[in-house]
């Protein structure tokens, strides 16, 4: 059985450095971050006090924005919301988007080959951490009776099934930050073996809470960087100290290629690869030799060589063991290509957004689509004294101004704890 192509024809956004595509991908190409204090909760206590927040963000106008739906529609909209955690918020928001653009119409004919894979790496955290609280002061009988459906990670899916009539398969992988990558990966499995002929994909996350931002700050995870918090996520520089939580959602609207043709729906890009692999190794320590084997299976599936990618969005979080070895894997997969100024290159865009975890890979496969439409590698910024390990191995990191290139094919790698790993790989079309 041949596998059917798969195209992309909407993308969504919700991110820290902007809620639209236009808006983020203007200021990633600039370099202006989206790190700064946190203000979700009272920090002050925190070794880590600034992340990467969503701001300016009304959940019911975003998802209404550009729409002339009825007031009635906007109230019952409203009430759903505020019984959802803000997780669910930006993955509503991200993947309606992606739909709207795409203009793909659902129907009582077609729903049945519509789908959604969408999920997030912890989920509604927001919501649990206050339930457990009023759990304790006021009893049993004060939790809501929609705690669980506001919290649980399936309901990003769920919710934008509900409100656009899509039938198909709906699922929500996860794994931890790599489960944004897996959704869209596993959503083009099933369009090309035919299990629907058109999916949303992608990821959402919450992170910036009291629990998760103190776990993560005993594991002495993040960057301590507060008093400068735009130059904190700084990738393969010798001076980064951690990576940095961030909030937000990537969502792709993907169809079988006849089956968009057929509607005249504009093309974005082709979704060529998607290779998965497992560390083996450590619960949070990465492995290059598992991020070695996601590209290899990634290039395979999409049968290339590793002289046809010119460009890898690279997981790239700032933290000094997982940089290194991520750059290693990419110079051991693409050998002297790697170290072809011109012709290949690599950069981090978690270095203005910060790591958005479960939302990353949806984010960064947005991102490296673009780069695609575009010809122009996005840079990594704050790359002032370059890792010298790292600079031996030859690599164009595309250092604090965006670069111009002829694109034809782009890579986007996402990793996650426990040793998950994701790559997707897409081509201008």
């Amino acid at each position: 059985m041949s596998k059917r192509r798969v195209v992309v024809t909407g993308m969504g956004i919700v991110s820290p450095v902007g809620n639209d595509i236009a808006t983020a991908w203007k200021n990633v190409l600039e370099g202006n971050t989206g790190i700064g204090p946190v203000t979700a909760f009272d920090a002050s206590a925190y070794a880590t006090r600034i992340a990467g927040e969503v701001r300016d963000f009304d959940p019911v106008e975003a998802y209404f924005v550009g729409s002339d739906a009825p007031d009635d529609e906007r109230r019952a909209i409203a009430k759903d919301f505020k019984r959802m955690d803000p997780f669910i918020h930006y993955g509503i928001v991200a993947g309606t988007h992606a739909l709207r653009q795409s203009g793909l119409v659902v129907t009582d004919e077609n729903a049945g080959r519509i789908g959604i894979a969408a999920g997030a790496g912890i989920g509604g955290l927001h919501t649990i951490e206050s339930t457990a609280l009023e759990l304790a002061e006021k009893g049993p009988r004060k939790v809501s009776p929609f705690y669980v459906p506001s919290s649980i990670i399936n309901m990003v899916a769920g919710n934008l099934s509900i409100y656009h009539g899509m039938k198909g398969p709906n699922i929500a992988l996860v794994s931890a930050c790599t489960t944004a990558a897996h959704n869209i990966g596993m959503a083009m499995r099933l369009i090309q073996y035919g299990d629907a002929d058109a999916m949303l994909a992608g990821g959402a996350e919450f992170a910036t809470t009291p629990t998760a931002m103190a776990g993560f700050c005993s594991a002495k995870a993040m960057s301590t960087r507060n008093d400068d918090p735009a130059h904190a996520s700084r990738p393969w520089d010798t001076g980064r100290d951690g990576f940095l939580l961030s909030n937000g959602a990537g969502m792709l609207m993907l169809e079988e290629y006849e089956f968009a043709k057929a509607r005249g729906a504009n093309i974005l890009a082709e979704i060529i690869g998607f290779g998965m692999s497992g560390d083996a190794y450590h619960i949070t320590a990465p492995s290059g030799d598992g991020a070695e084997l996601a590209m290899r299976n990634a290039l395979h599936d999409a049968g290339l060589k590793a002289e046809d990618v010119q460009y890898v969005n690279a997981h790239g979080t700032s933290t000094p063991v997982g940089d290194l070895g991520e750059a290693k894997a990419i110079r051991n997969v693409f050998g002297e290509h790697a170290t072809k100024k011109g012709q290949f290159a690599v950069s981090s865009t978690k270095s203005v957004t910060g790591h958005l975890l479960g939302a990353a890979g949806g984010v960064e496969a947005i991102f490296s689509i673009m780069a695609l439409r575009d010809g122009v590698m996005p840079p990594t910024m704050n790359l002032e004294s370059l890792d010298p390990e790292v600079e031996a191995l030859g690599m164009d990191l595309v250092p604090n101004k965006a670069e111009k290139a002829d694109l034809n094919v782009a890579m986007s790698n996402s990793f996650g704890f426990g040793g998950t790993n994701g790559t997707l790989v897409f081509r201008r079309i």
